[in-house]
């Protein structure tokens, strides 16, 4: 992850300047066991589109470009349910609800389970799920659910280009992490304010890139095809133009200049 206000890239004076959210690994938990859906994540926007969330718990909801508009934080799990559904011609017996393996959930797990939706939860890397929505064929209808802040605003710049809709919540789960927000220069109100999709992203001048690296709903993991060689499939998309791209990638591990010097120093040849 890059810290707020870091710098990087060459800096001439010619350069554009661009807010940068990068998450290298996206789900390490998943990455340790083994486990689908890890991914490595950028999304890039003009100066001051990206919000610059704190390193603290955001409260969330996501859905895919058919529910546009029929979210709203402020209302209760049952009603944002009612409302996605009928904007996606189901019956809520017919719904799948993504949130993640946590306690904090219940909130979100029992409401849902009365209506007769489907629960799908998962470990950890949320940025996925959420991207998930946007594609009918992954069967996701909404993420919800207390997850990262700076995932939050990635995952929101993947939304916008897609079309899709989502809001948030800056929570901080404890009193430190309140602290952190308000050194960072944020009130309490801004705290508990509901931040739409255009508060996390704003504009259309995005761009978003994400790679397997784990076998995922979305995205395929590297595969190792022998010869020092590896395959990626990645998803790369522009917000102007609404442009999604799914990359096959082939890497030749022996030329990657990067690779090779990590090898070298830290004796992995």
């Amino acid at each position: 992850m890059l810290y707020i206000g870091e710098k990087v890239g060459l800096q001439t004076e010619d350069s554009m300047e661009v807010d940068i959210a990068v998450d290298p690994l996206d789900g390490t938990t998943l990455i340790a066991k083994g486990l689908p859906n890890a991914i490595s994540v950028i999304a890039v926007g003009k100066k001051g589109s990206l919000l610059h969330a704190p390193d603290t718990y955001m409260k969330k909801i996501v859905v895919g470009p058919k529910a546009k508009g029929c979210i709203d934080l402020d209302k209760s799990v049952e009603e944002n349910i009612l409302s996605v559904a009928k904007a996606l011609g189901k019956k809520t017996t017919q719904m799948t609800i993504m949130t993640q393996d946590r306690e904090r959930h219940n909130y979100i797990i029992e409401p849902a389970r009365k209506l007769g939706c489907q629960i799908r939860m998962f470990g950890d890397g949320d940025v996925a799920t959420g991207i998930a929505t946007c594609f009918e064929e992954t069967g996701v209808d909404i993420l919800m659910g207390i997850g990262g802040g700076p995932e939050g605003v990635i995952t929101a710049a993947a939304i916008k280009c897609m079309g899709g809709d989502m809001q948030a919540q800056i929570y901080p789960m404890s009193e430190q992490e309140r602290n952190r927000c308000h050194e960072m220069g944020l009130s309490d109100e801004d705290i508990e304010k509901k931040l739409t999709l255009e508060d996390l992203a704003k504009g259309d001048d995005l761009f978003f890139a994400a790679t397997g690296i784990t076998e995922g709903n979305l995205l395929k993991g590297v595969i190792n095809v022998g010869d020092n060689k590896a395959k990626t499939e990645s998803i790369v998309m522009r917000g102007k133009t609404g442009t999604i791209r799914f990359v096959d990638a082939t890497h030749n591990l022996d030329k990657n200049e990067i690779l090779v010097d990590l090898m070298k120093k830290y004796n992995m040849e």
